[in-house]
C-alpha cells in the first residue's frame, strides 16, 4: 500500500470543451475518449486550488478497490442546512465583525449588508479544515 499524501496533490489540467464533447488532460495525458460523462468545476479564488470532479462511465462488471476520500450528503432541505448554520453563529462575534469590516457602507441597511457578507463569508468557509 502506498502512502496518502497529507494535503491534496495539484495535477494540471486542460479542458477543451465544445458543445457535446470534451477532452480533458491531466498532467499532460488526455483521459480515454468517452471515459468522462461529465466534470464540474469549482473555484474559490481567494481560498484554494479549483477542485476538478470527474464523472465517469465504467464498463459493466467493473470493480474498482483502493482508496479514496469519501463525502457523504446530508439529507436535509436547504432551509434545515442554513437554520443549522445559523443556529451555531455568535451574535456578538457578528456584530463585531460586521462592524469591523473595511467594505461597510453608510446610509441604510448597511450594518444588515455586513452582516449578510459576514455570514456569507463564514458559510463558505465553515467545511474547510484549519
Amino acid at each position: 500500500m502506498t502512502d496518502q499524501p497529507s494535503e491534496p496533490q495539484a495535477h494540471g489540467v486542460r479542458i477543451d470543451a465544445q458543445p457535446g464533447s470534451a477532452v480533458i488532460a491531466l498532467d499532460g495525458v488526455p483521459l480515454p475518449a468517452g471515459s468522462v460523462t461529465g466534470y464540474t468545476l469549482h473555484h474559490s479564488i481567494a481560498d484554494a486550488l479549483p477542485t476538478l470532479v470527474l464523472h465517469t462511465r465504467q464498463p459493466d462488471g467493473a470493480v474498482w478497490e483502493g482508496m479514496a476520500r469519501v463525502a457523504l450528503g446530508v439529507d436535509q432541505s436547504p432551509g434545515e442546512v442554513v437554520a443549522s448554520f445559523l443556529a451555531q453563529v455568535n451574535a456578538r462575534e457578528l456584530d463585531q465583525a460586521a462592524l469591523n469590516r473595511t467594505d461597510l457602507g453608510s446610509g441604510q441597511g448597511a450594518v444588515a449588508q455586513a452582516m449578510l457578507d459576514t455570514l456569507a463569508e463564514w458559510a463558505r468557509t465553515a467545511g474547510e479544515v484549519a
